[in-house]
């Protein structure tokens, strides 16, 4: 059977070849400790859960607009007013997603021709590289080292006459760092001085650390028009398997949008939609427990990983990730990654599934009971000491 030529295009993740790997490797009755994850260890909160199944036995099990519950999407709109002072057009500035990664793909599809160039503000999670090439467009990585910061003189270096889009990802994956409002800014007037589109991945906006505020790209009124925000419930609210995302823009991207999501997904999950309006009109106290025990690990294992002689960790101010850099070793990122695996049955993913700048570097989620983190740093340092160079 022949495959179209467009599958050159979409590669497969990252990690796929770290999570085989260690699917084998458990199979044989060995224990993974899995530091690969990308979601949050804790359960969906209860009153979330009692929401959807109460919408579930009273029959909401239909269709919804393509657009999504307009309940949801005012809900959305006051939470935004409430949290970010920011106003936003709930009937046509919204659109929600079966998952963020959803909505990231039709802002690309939506608003990106062939040919067409994105500066990437990287490393950065991989679905932003594929769905900008599935758009036909072509990701310029903009290095923005372990700390996520901006060198102006070089994102302006990049802007061509083709240069389409600005793709940020603050916090950020995998670096778990968090763009200053002063680097904000420089991106908001650039993408004004060369009318340049801002697609921003904020789905860790309230996972933060040390007092640091996050701020939206919808704040700069100078370039409102040309942002598209993407956001979702999977990281706050540790409903990754409910598939639920939004994105926010102009009414024309929207309805751009709108056109690809009719004609692939239809439309979110009825009564997930009604979790969300829960969500995000819900208590706080499992978001905030969440968040300390999230705190008590990353301080734990940047601690632990910058006592191992040959490794460095930047202290990330956002998101549950880590992204150390293993200088006293010779090897690739995969190779350490793999390795982990096979030696020590530690799952991580290589820093180059986030992009050529993650090269030295390997992520490591703490979204995994403090046990195992601090198991898995006594098996990190002894395999440094073995293979170190330094």
């Amino acid at each position: 059977m022949k495959i179209s030529r467009r599958m050159d295009i979409i590669k497969p993740s990252g990690t796929i070849a770290m999570a085989e790997k260690a699917r084998e490797i458990a199979r044989s009755g060995r224990k993974i400790l899995n530091l690969d994850v990308g979601e949050p260890d804790f359960d969906t909160p209860e009153h979330i859960k009692r929401a959807a199944i109460e919408a579930l036995m009273n029959g909401f099990t239909h269709y919804t607009s393509s657009l999504g519950l307009i309940e949801l999407r005012r809900t959305i709109a006051e939470y935004l007013e409430r949290k970010r002072r920011l106003n936003v057009d709930p009937e046509k500035e919204i659109i929600i997603t079966p998952g963020a990664k959803h909505a990231i793909f039709c802002a690309c599809m939506a608003t990106l021709d062939p040919g067409d160039q994105v500066l990437v503000l990287a490393p950065t999670w991989p679905t932003h590289f594929t769905c900008i090439e599935m758009a036909g467009a072509i990701p310029i990585e903009i290095p923005c080292g372990e700390t996520y910061s901006i060198d102006e003189e070089l994102l302006k270096s990049k802007i061509t006459d083709k240069t389409r889009m600005i793709l940020v990802n603050s916090p950020n994956n995998p670096t778990g760092g968090v763009l200053s409002v002063g680097d904000l800014k420089i991106i908001a007037d650039l993408a004004e001085d060369h009318d340049l589109m801002v697609l921003s991945d904020e789905i860790y906006d309230e996972i933060v650390y040390d007092g640091v505020e996050t701020k939206s790209m919808l704040s700069f009124n100078n370039v409102r028009e040309n942002v598209i925000v993407i956001n979702g419930f999977s990281k706050t609210y540790a409903m990754t398997g409910w598939r639920l995302g939004y994105a926010i823009a102009n009414k024309d991207v929207i309805e751009a949008m709108n056109r690809i999501q009719q004609n692939t997904t239809t439309c979110p999950t009825s009564f997930v939609q009604v979790a969300g309006i829960t969500a995000l009109k819900g208590p706080t106290e499992s978001i905030e427990a969440m968040l300390k025990e999230f705190d008590r690990r990353r301080k734990y294992i940047v601690n632990a990983l910058n006592e191992i002689r040959g490794v460095r960790c930047v202290m990330p101010k956002g998101a549950f990730y880590i992204f150390p850099r293993f200088y006293g070793l010779k090897m690739s990122s995969f190779e350490v990654s793999m390795k982990l695996l096979e030696e020590e049955c530690i799952s991580t993913t290589p820093g180059s599934a986030f992009g050529t700048c993650g090269e030295g570097h390997i992520r490591i989620s703490y979204a995994n009971k403090f046990e195992v983190i601090v198991e898995a740093v006594e098996r990190i340092k002894r395999f440094v000491e073995k293979y170190s160079a330094v």
